[in-house]
């Protein structure tokens, strides 16, 4: 369980789901076990939505055990929410896209064209606020050389890159299998902070995620985001949400380091971080790309917020690189957010998502607790 939590233990609000003889069930994680709070919040996105969701979280339940026993029963800590991420966050990230485009998703020629991108570019890239001046006498300096890309301009232009990451519910959580497309022979994990928005916009806390990423699709051509992105089990999201209280706030995710290792069956074991702190988009920022007056969710929003990691470590001796293998574990921590720890597996041999919007709300109306 000290893997699991964060690092404070039980000191934070922390909000989850549980699979339970009963259905999908909201639960509130505390020192004194895991309690079913369903009667009080039928599903997180109503928790996040409520007037004062610490009331909600704080609602004495019905108790189902200790977590470490329901540790195999956990769900993703997200249900009716608009799944989205935010692209190209990162100095680092935004150059590792430029890499896919320009070696059209073939990992063997990344290293070449890495070199290349950098003498192209001609300047320290994480210096450049996106809208700004530089940013746009940099872009003007790019177009002439024939070397601007979309990548480009939502790197370093006024506008964010907000995608949809994956339908609501469609997300896996703790100890899930998380999938990548057996056609895919360049793909990574993207360890990231989600945050946790209500329909009004505000962030009401945060959780971790893991956005799995098909390298050589994106590669050959962004119209392929959706293959590249959004697959069966390819949203990992976990262990748990916590709520801002006095014990975590808006300025704890803005310096939140996020650490990544996987460890493979083949003895291969890869280790990285991500620092908020050098993200090129306050959080608030990215929420304000993602939703407002032009573009409503009122279920709210979990949006991941990019990642300053992308590995590039050789996995075999000749080999071009890192790239996923069947059976990797991997585990993504926080301090003030826990870990997040899935196995790899191909999507087509991971049970396939049948457990949807409808199947929640006649489930629900069942247990008769929608109010």
């Amino acid at each position: 369980m000290a893997e699991i939590l964060p690092e404070d233990g039980f000191a934070g609000t922390l909000i989850g789901r549980v699979n339970t003889t009963a259905g999908p069930s909201v639960v509130a994680v505390r020192h004194d076990g895991v309690f079913d709070i369903t009667a009080a919040a039928a599903t997180v996105a109503d928790l996040c939505n409520a007037p004062d969701p610490m009331a909600l979280a704080q609602s004495t339940g019905h108790r189902l055990g200790d977590l470490e026993e329901l540790v195999p029963t956990l769900l993703a800590p997200i249900d009716l929410q608009a799944i989205k991420a935010a692209g190209v966050t990162f100095a680092v990230s935004l150059l590792e896209r430029l890499i896919e485009e320009h070696s059209k998703g073939d990992l063997s020629r990344a290293e070449t064209v890495r070199g290349e991108l950098n003498q192209i570019i001609g300047v320290d890239i994480t210096t450049i606020k996106p809208g700004t001046p530089e940013a746009e006498a940099l872009k003007k300096t790019l177009v002439a050389r024939g070397a601007w890309s979309p990548y480009l301009e939502v790197g370093i232009g006024p506008y964010a890159e907000i995608f949809t990451k994956a339908p609501p519910l469609s997300a896996v959580g703790y100890g899930a299998e998380i999938g990548i497309r057996p056609d895919s022979d360049w793909n990574n994990p993207e360890p990231e902070v989600t945050l946790i928005v209500n329909a009004a916009g505000r962030i009401v806390g945060a959780t971790l995620g893991n956005d799995v990423n098909l390298r050589d699709m994106e590669g050959r051509s962004a119209l392929l985001l959706g293959i590249a992105k959004d697959n069966n089990a390819s949203c990992a999201i976990g262990p748990f949400v916590r709520l801002f209280d006095e014990t975590f706030s808006l300025d704890d995710v803005r310096k939140a380091k996020v650490e990544l290792e996987v460890n493979g069956p083949d003895q291969f074991r890869l280790q990285g971080s991500s620092d908020l702190s050098k993200i090129s988009r306050d959080p608030t920022d990215l929420v304000h790309h993602a939703m407002g007056n032009l573009h409503q969710y009122p279920d709210g929003m979990a949006l991941m917020t990019g990642t300053l990691f992308a590995p590039t470590e050789q996995r075999t001796p000749g080999g071009h690189g890192f790239t996923h293998m069947v059976g990797d574990v991997v585990s993504i921590r926080s301090p003030k957010l826990g870990t997040l720890t899935n196995r790899v597996n191909h999507c087509d041999k991971i049970a396939p998502w049948t457990f949807g919007i409808s199947a929640l709300m006649r489930n629900l109306a069942g247990r008769g607790v929608l109010k």
